[in-house]
């Protein structure tokens, strides 16, 4: 390792106020990358998982007495560190709104009042943001007063420099100093929760459990069956999995150590290049981490104090542009950590595989269109749960990002809100369309305007077959 480089990093972080921790966290990944390791794992490394190897949810209902015991020492924990600037919004991904025009936030704050509500005690909702996301977090927190506790509801993830990837020197942009620091990655969280004090501060409360999700994901809710298994078996971390399908094949997946026999995690940035058609062979490996986990936070505490307080999770390594999409700032490295890696630290770490149910991110306008229309709705409890009277497999759609890449364009084809897709498998829009009231589809259909001027699809109409616009 370049001792000069590292000096320059340390420097520059403690200059930034990050904790010494923090920078000997980082000083581990990077003296990995400067030895020339980049974080893969290989193909022979691991051996996939069968199926029929991992317990399934369905198989899980005789623990649903001892979650409901366990449930008033579980905390919920999100991560909110992403803003939706990508998608049109100005501040935190979780105000976008996704149904029946509340937003992340707003439903997830519902469910706990609800949950809340239903087991007369207060599951704590704590936040992990990021320094971009924590101000109007907390601002929304002030309209939901009934969901505070005495513990802290939000917490900082840290931040690490960009390493330049010609001279592995610390990035450096006067422009924008903000571009020259990284999310270290939702691994982040365990070390922050340690430093914000809030992992002592629940422990503290007798809180010995936290389930931990994407703000994004609403299907991540609290299943008392899950925490069942886990307290009455001691299990100290477990992952929840899905059966992958062709859309998955980037996602990270699941696999068995050689070496340690201990599950593991293997990111596409953990993937060499020989190895890659293994990773997306989805029969070879066939779950993936929706990245909604549950974690013992005695063993928690435990683990992180026998290594001074920070836990060596598997590196990953990012190569992007210094400022992102600007192919004349210089190439860069980002050094992260998944949260669902922390599967390989404990001997008796579980997975689960669960329902796609339990796995709807938002990650693009598609995903938000199916949101929005009759295929969902929202429980009384604010769950978002399939229309039962949708009889078909999940539908598909694909819209034109140039008309339907941010939140104002999305509304503007959408004013009375999107079709029916009841009886849709398919939609696939190309060019400028908007719909009118109460349109509905039926089947596969393209709606491909190549006219060059806007079309409207009228009110009331039922579209079953392609519509092309020339």
């Amino acid at each position: 390792m370049d001792t000069k480089n590292f000096e320059d990093f340390s420097k520059k972080m403690t200059t930034e106020g990050l904790d010494p921790l923090v920078i000997k966290t980082f000083e581990r990944y990077y003296t990995t990358l400067a030895e020339g390791n980049l974080g893969f794992i290989a193909e022979n490394s691991i051996e996939s998982l069968s199926e029929g190897t991992l317990p399934t949810l369905k198989g899980l209902e005789p623990y649903k007495e001892d979650g409901n015991k366990a449930l008033s020492s579980c905390t919920l924990i999100k991560l909110n560190g992403g803003l939706g600037t990508s998608m049109g919004l100005e501040g935190p991904k979780c105000l976008l709104p996704v149904k029946d025009t509340f937003s992340f936030f707003d439903i997830v704050a519902h469910q706990v009042e609800c949950f809340n509500r239903t087991i007369e005690s207060k599951i704590p909702l704590i936040l992990m943001n990021s320094f971009s996301t924590q101000r109007q977090t907390e601002e929304l927190l002030t309209h939901y007063p009934s969901i505070s506790t005495d513990i802290d509801s939000t917490f900082l993830q840290n931040k690490f420099p960009k390493v330049l990837k010609e001279t592995l020197s610390p990035a450096n942009f006067p422009p924008n100093r903000a571009q020259e620091w990284n999310p270290p990655g939702h691994g982040d969280i365990f070390l922050s929760l340690h430093l914000s004090g809030i992992l002592e501060e629940l422990l503290a409360h007798n809180i010995t459990y936290a389930f931990i999700s994407n703000i994004d994901n609403l299907g991540a809710t609290m299943d008392p069956r899950l925490l069942g298994y886990m307290a009455k078996n001691k299990v100290p971390f477990m992952m929840e999995v899905a059966q992958r399908t062709p859309m998955d094949r980037k996602g990270g997946h699941l696999a068995r150590s050689k070496e340690s026999g201990r599950l593991l995690l293997r990111e596409i940035a953990q993937v060499l290049v020989q190895d890659l058609e293994n990773f997306q062979n989805i029969d070879l490996h066939r779950y993936f981490n929706t990245n909604s986990i549950w974690v013992d936070l005695t063993m928690l505490k435990q683990t992180l104090d026998a290594n001074q307080g920070a836990l060596t999770l598997p590196l990953i390594v990012n190569e992007k542009q210094l400022v992102p999409k600007d192919k004349s700032t210089p190439a860069v490295y980002q050094l992260e950590s998944a949260m669902g890696s922390a599967i390989s630290l404990f001997d008796a770490s579980q997975a689960v595989v669960v329902s796609r149910d339990r796995f709807k991110p938002v990650k693009k306008f598609d995903d938000l269109f199916i949101l929005w229309s009759d295929c969902y709705q929202l429980s009384e409890s604010y769950s978002l749960e399939a229309n039962p009277k949708r009889l078909l497999p999940p539908v598909t759609v694909s819209l034109d990002s140039t008309y339907y890449g941010n939140l104002g364009l999305f509304n503007e084809r959408l004013p009375f809100g999107p079709p029916s897709l009841l009886q849709c498998e398919s939609l696939t829009i190309k060019g400028d369309v908007v719909f009118g009231r109460n349109v509905s589809i039926t089947g596969s259909v393209i709606l491909d305007n190549r006219s060059g001027t806007q079309q409207t699809i009228p009110d009331n109409a039922h579209l079953s077959k392609d519509i092309v616009w020339s």
